[in-house]
């Protein structure tokens, strides 16, 4: 499998999917209950499409079954980052540590040897997404904690998702039964914990959930898609190119951190992407 001109577009939109639902959560005034409503809306969105996608074969539900538990802890983790800190330092750290994890794992799990310029690329990415985290406007321990363990669990479930999509029998398979369960739970804890506010928030706030939902939804499923079409570690490191769009919209829109050090930590990630396509 190579990284084609296709493929390399589908996930640079997937990525700016990415990085405007996390910009959508971080400038609520809930994140807990935002996130908890983008999550149930993801799900919500995956429904019109069921009776058009076949169930994935039974080897992919059980990869499925842990996702959907990784996911739980994703949740958690983004909204402990965005609660203690900037869009432009914790979405880096999460998206910047994953790649390098997941390249350093898809050898033992997929025996995927990524070359030496699929590696070139993947360093340079992560550091560039790495520095724009360094150069976010207010940083905190809390934070940084909170980002790089959500990166662990970042890595984690895109190595169990990877293998999930490749037994499902067509990656639509996998992304639709995926993505109808995939945001369920921790909705639902959510809602459990403030029932009260959970709905008075969701009444009044049910068009961002939908555009949040779709774009997660969207974006996760593209990715996936490219990792039955490409190496896994060449994808996942491509797709944190979202951190541009996201250092972009954190600069301008968010007024977060130091413009010219994102420039220059997006011109790092670019030229990870060459490498990647080299």
């Amino acid at each position: 499998m190579e990284l084609t001109l296709g493929v390399t577009l589908a996930v640079l939109g997937a990525a700016l999917l990415h990085a405007s639902w996390n910009a959508l959560i971080k400038s609520s005034r809930d994140v807990q209950l935002d996130t908890a409503l983008v999550a149930f809306c993801g799900s919500i969105a995956t429904v019109p499409f069921l009776p058009f996608v076949a169930p994935p074969e039974a080897a992919a539900w059980p990869w499925i079954g842990a996702s959907v538990v990784i996911h739980i802890g994703y949740f958690t983790a983004l909204v402990g980052a965005y609660r203690a800190g900037d869009l432009s330092h914790g979405y880096p750290i999460m998206r910047g540590l994953a790649p390098l994890l997941v390249a350093a794992s898809a050898l033992a799990w997929f025996g995927e040897a990524p070359s030496a310029t699929v590696w070139a690329g993947i360093a340079l990415i992560s550091g560039g997404v790495l520095s724009l985290g360094v150069a976010g406007g207010h940083v905190s321990r809390a934070a940084t904690f909170w980002a790089a363990g959500n990166a662990a669990i970042i890595a984690l479930y895109t190595l169990v998702d990877a293998s999930g999509v490749r037994a499902a029998g067509g990656a639509e398979r996998y992304v639709v039964w995926l993505s109808l369960f995939m945001g369920m739970p921790y909705a639902l804890i959510v809602f459990a914990r403030r029932p009260g506010e959970a709905l008075r928030y969701a009444a009044q706030n049910w068009t961002r959930g939908l555009v949040g939902g779709a774009c997660t939804v969207s974006a996760y499923g593209i990715a996936l898609w490219a990792m039955t079409r490409a190496p896994v570690a060449a994808v996942a490191a491509l797709r944190e190119t979202s951190v541009i769009f996201a250092a972009l919209i954190g600069a301008f829109l968010l007024k977060e951190g130091d413009v010219r050090r994102r420039i220059a930590g997006a011109v790092v990630v670019a030229a990870g992407v060459v490498a990647l396509k080299i």
